[in-house]
């Protein structure tokens, strides 16, 4: 994702969100998109789908730490924290 930030292809899906005129709130968008497709898929219990949203779900989030500039190992380091309380 960094890449095609620093390197951007116009037929990049990641350059295409993250240049998008609503900016961070595209992003954010396609997040809740992704986010209620994966419930969707997970109440009617097909595993395929579950795990094709699912891939979509988390590529999505990671797209908007990215955007807001967090670093996935941040949220790592607070799962590991509130497990050691």
């Amino acid at each position: 994702m960094g890449e095609r930030k620093r390197v951007p292809r116009e037929d990049s899906y990641v350059f295409h969100i993250l240049s998008h005129e609503k900016g961070l709130n595209r992003s954010l968008e396609k997040l809740g998109e992704e986010c209620v497709e994966f419930i969707l898929a997970s109440k009617d219990g097909k595993r395929e789908d579950i795990i094709r949203e699912g891939a979509d779900l988390l590529f999505h989030f990671l797209l908007t730490l990215h955007a807001l500039d967090v670093e996935l190992s941040e949220i790592l380091e607070e799962l590991r924290r509130r497990r050691r309380e």
